[in-house]
């Protein structure tokens, strides 16, 4: 029997969280029940750990990526340094290998995870931030490259040869560039920037030198892009990372530090709440992170959660909950909202996002048609239908003199990961019935 959904039953397709449902409690406890009553893992666990991170993590982190991710060489532990968590460790590569006058521009896949902004702002880069358009393959490489090249010009001119803020260290190189992507099921638009355009971001980046860091946190919640897939299309990546592309592309790195950063995350795995994720690099910028001043100070971040997660990995715990129980439900999620979308929205002019080999991730990007407009399509759904939507105007980069108002004005996200199955249809049908209206008031 299906369900019904009540009218005023509020349904939030802008929340980017996971359902709680889907997150494994019980499995913590239990992890966590063997940490504190085991003296030998507790009584570290609950002091200050090593810079780096909690080893046995760092180890078996290492040991997973190589499996999913299947690089030309295995990824070692030494290239692995712990985070408080994605949003965290991006502020943390910013401190160390940015520096806030020499470091050019920030620049971000438009449209972009909006609230990464801040954090680089908070780093100096306010005003700085630049956005590059992607099409169906990605982030667009003449753009930036276009890019790259007048903002070395404007150092050059202005004698902007060497960091001015950030003393030399061993540890740590200042990038003149940082680019930002999150170049698989990426937030907003959900796509896969194609692999001939990740080895042109790397060569763009090694000629610039640009640090690439790629936040890697959907990589994980992938599954066939068919209704009736095919099973376990999720147990090895779609395509290579951009940090794999830099160890094996035109022989490897040109110096010991590399090009890009991995940033990866346990909050779309286990929960946002457990604030633990990592980091993989050169090991040169795996060990130059773990030197960032709070890490010195405190130790690794989530220091005691790590070990608590660590716990899910000898027995593949964790890898069964991704394969058996995330990959599965978020599938049904998302297949669900597509056929809403294909069913009510379509017919009315919407445009939903093309074929992709693999689907994944959170989130649907659909394009209104003409006049309409995102932000009173938000509001109209929020006021009459008790239905919230993020309009496309988020996602824009802050203070790019290039942006336009009405840049992305015509855009839509909609989040899968949050709602029941049976909200995501009820949700198209509410917003099918706010176009309606608006189409005719506006004819």
């Amino acid at each position: 029997m299906t369900l019904t959904v009540s009218p005023d039953q509020p349904i939030d397709l802008q929340i980017g969280w996971p359902n709680p449902a889907l997150l494994p409690a019980s499995i913590l406890s239990d992890s966590a029940t063997t940490v504190l009553s085991t003296p030998s893992i507790a009584n570290p666990a609950l002091l200050y750990g090593p810079d780096e991170g909690y080893g046995p993590l760092r180890t078996h982190i290492a040991a997973w990526l190589s499996d999913f991710y299947q690089p030309r060489e295995p990824v070692s532990a030494q290239r692995i340094c712990i985070s408080g968590g994605a949003s965290q460790n991006l502020a943390c590569v910013l401190q160390t290998f940015t520096d806030p006058v020499y470091t050019r521009n920030v620049w971000m896949v438009a449209p972009t995870y909006h609230l990464a902004a801040r954090i680089m702002e908070d780093s100096g880069f306010a005003g700085r931030l630049r956005g590059i358009p992607e099409d169906d393959e990605g982030i667009d490489i003449a753009v930036l490259e276009s890019g790259l090249r007048a903002a070395e010009e404007i150092a050059l001119r202005a004698g902007n040869t060497e960091p001015k803020m950030k003393p030399p260290r061993p540890w740590r190189k200042i990038y003149k560039h940082v680019i930002y992507a999150v170049p698989t099921f990426a937030n907003p638009s959900g796509k896969i920037m194609s692999l001939r355009r990740r080895e042109a971001l790397v060569r763009l980046a090694r000629q610039y030198d640009a640090l690439i860091v790629t936040d890697d946190v959907y990589d994980f919640l992938q599954w066939s892009a068919k209704p009736e897939g095919e099973e376990n299309s999720g147990d090895r990546a779609c395509v290579p990372r951009i940090v794999d592309v830099d160890r094996y592309l035109d022989g490897g790195p040109q110096d010991e530090w590399g090009h890009a950063l991995s940033n990866g995350s346990f909050s779309k795995l286990i929960g946002p709440g457990a604030r633990t994720g990592w980091a993989e690099a050169s090991e040169k910028v795996a060990y130059g992170l773990s030197q960032t001043g709070s890490s010195r100070s405190g130790g690794a971040p989530s220091h005691l959660c790590a070990a608590v997660i660590d716990q899910m990995f000898p027995t593949g715990i964790i890898q069964n909950h991704i394969r058996d129980v995330l990959q599965p439900k978020y599938a049904e999620r998302y297949h669900t909202l597509l056929a809403g979308i294909n069913e009510h929205l379509v017919p009315l002019g919407v445009t939903a996002p093309p074929t992709a080999a693999a689907a994944g991730g959170y989130f649907i990007w659909i394009g209104l048609p003409a006049p309409l407009l995102a932000a009173d399509v938000a509001q109209a759904a929020l006021d009459e239908e008790n239905l919230r939507l993020s309009p496309g105007h988020v996602f824009q980069i802050p203070g790019d003199p290039q942006v336009l108002d009405e840049e992305f004005a015509d855009h839509l996200r909609l989040c899968f990961a949050w709602e029941e199955p049976r909200h995501l249809s009820e949700g198209m049908r509410r917003l099918a019935r706010v176009l309606r209206r608006m189409t005719r008031t506006q004819v």
